[in-house]
């Protein structure tokens, strides 16, 4: 039996998220500058959001591609690390569509370079009919920013009237979160031997199964993914309650 033929696909996550960790690692390792290692990871990446789309059809996949409080790294590698980015989404945008993936990013795009975000915001719109796999970028986010932005909103419609304090809720802030269109992870990844959230998914991720690998991510291969989703379904997931519904 194949590693593939192992995991169930009538049970595979609805929402999976990466942090992709460790491209400098990769890079230093190898005696390369850690560009080098981004332009892996973006490789890596690419491999993997075809795999989960072609061949075990995962309808939500999320990539932690460039934190809030990524911006103190030196300039030259934020810099670079932003034009990469504008490549992968300008690059991946007709293969996209023909695939039917719809593009959704989290994150405050008022602060990424002009070209990056109108390229950002052209793919995201030629890819709102996807059907096949939701994925969702996660550029300049942050947990906690993206908690602050969404109570920011509930209180400027309370202080309009259009809405009351006490029917502010769990539904009510979720709605407003960056991902309120999307349902929470139910596994979240990390590579890299880091065993942190690092600011990720906060709100989101209050009941995903956390899965870390020491594999730095440019070496994270989709038998590498299929190996978290097995470990996935292997796990018991009780949402606070007793096996089998038990008192």
């Amino acid at each position: 039996m194949t590693l593939l033929e192992q995991i169930k696909m009538g049970q595979l996550p609805q929402h999976m998220a990466l942090i992709m960790d460790g491209n400098g690692r990769w890079a230093q390792a190898r005696g390369l500058p850690r560009v080098a290692g981004h332009r892996a990871g973006a490789e890596a990446a690419e491999r993997l959001i075809r795999f989960a789309g072609e061949r075990i059809g995962l309808t939500h996949l999320t990539l932690f591609a460039f934190s809030a409080e990524n911006w103190t790294r030196p300039r030259d590698e934020v810099s670079f690390l932003m034009d990469l980015l504008q490549e992968f989404i300008d690059e991946k945008e007709k293969e996209f569509v023909e695939a039917g993936t719809r593009l959704h990013v989290a994150g405050d795009l008022a602060k990424l370079p002009t070209s990056l975000r109108r390229t950002v915001e052209r793919v995201v719109q030629r890819t709102t009919t996807g059907k096949k796999m939701h994925l969702t970028v996660a550029l300049n986010y942050g947990g906690r920013q993206d908690l602050v932005q969404a109570c920011a909103g509930i209180a400027r419609e309370v202080e309009a009237g259009r809405m009351r304090p006490d029917e502010v809720n769990e539904e009510t802030i979720a709605l407003r979160l960056y991902t309120g269109e999307i349902p929470d992870p139910d596994l979240v990844v990390r590579t890299s031997g880091e065993l942190r959230l690092s600011n990720f998914l906060l709100w989101q991720a209050a009941y995903a199964e956390l899965y870390f690998t020491d594999t730095l991510w440019p070496d994270f291969t989709p038998a590498e993914l299929v190996r978290a989703i097995d470990a996935f379904q292997r796990r018991d997931r009780r949402f606070g309650g007793l096996r089998g519904g038990s008192q």
